[in-house]
């Protein structure tokens, strides 16, 4: 672990929340990243998790084996399946002895400057407790932009740079950015070089793909944040990040 008590905000996308086919939730997912992040709230950081996975809920309780093409098919799942994802979390952090905190939000919100204080300061102050991690989604049942476009991607650089972090760890179902020839790219200082080799690759309830990934790392570090982007579904790599280790693919901040 660093010595140094950081702020930091962790992205969970659908593909490391999900069972096969991303029809429902992995409990045993949730319960190891609530192990992994439930050690650093003990080593003195503060965590903020922005997490998707809703729809995924959602699609397992209404019997669906596909997620749905039209918006309010998406939207109903996700307003379905939020409840059932903040139960799995709650129940998996309460064995950790925390709580957990619901923020839904919108773009709007954040770009809302009387929201965006309330917001802020509502986070500050759940952080400030020491034993609740917040945890927030897009108001999925109101707002299309992340079921179309970014599967919390945007939205977790927004939250970053809402709290200040010292740095954002975007989990996923790969082990970072790939070069043309599928190796990982370790580091990444000038996202022009890189543009090139991005794909739109997505899981089956994903809606992001390693585009929005990257844009999200880019709005991130252009605040100051370094962004890692990495497996999701490899145990131990949460804290091996945070004590400093290259795992995935670095963006240093600027």
């Amino acid at each position: 672990m660093a010595k140094r008590s950081q702020r930091i905000v962790l992205k969970f996308g659908s593909g490391i929340l999900s069972l096969a086919q991303g029809i429902g939730l992995s409990r045993r997912q949730i319960a190891r990243l609530a192990r992994e992040v439930g050690a650093l709230v003990r080593a003195g950081h503060e965590c903020v998790i922005v997490s998707s996975g809703a729809v995924a809920a959602g699609l397992a309780t209404l019997g669906l084996s596909a997620k749905p093409k039209e918006l309010a098919g998406k939207q109903a799942c996700a307003a379905v399946g939020q409840s059932q994802l903040m139960h799995a979390y709650a129940s998996a952090f309460a064995r950790q002895g925390l709580a957990v905190a619901q923020l839904l939000l919108t773009h709007n919100d954040l770009d809302s400057r009387t929201r965006h204080h309330n917001a802020r300061n509502t986070l500050a102050h759940l952080l400030s407790r020491g034993n609740v991690v917040p945890i927030i989604n897009e108001n999925d049942s109101v707002a299309v932009e992340e079921l179309n476009f970014g599967d919390n991607d945007r939205l977790s650089a927004e939250v970053a740079i809402l709290v200040e972090a010292d740095l954002l760890i975007i989990l996923t179902s790969v082990d970072g950015l790939q070069d043309s020839a599928g190796n990982i790219v370790p580091l990444v200082k000038d996202f022009s070089a890189v543009a090139n080799l991005v794909r739109s690759d997505k899981g089956h309830v994903s809606t992001g793909g390693m585009v929005t990934k990257l844009q999200a790392a880019q709005l991130a570090v252009k605040a100051g944040i370094p962004v890692s982007i990495a497996s999701g579904r490899r145990a131990g790599l949460v804290s091996a990040i945070v004590a400093g280790q290259r795992i995935g693919t670095y963006f240093p901040a600027r």
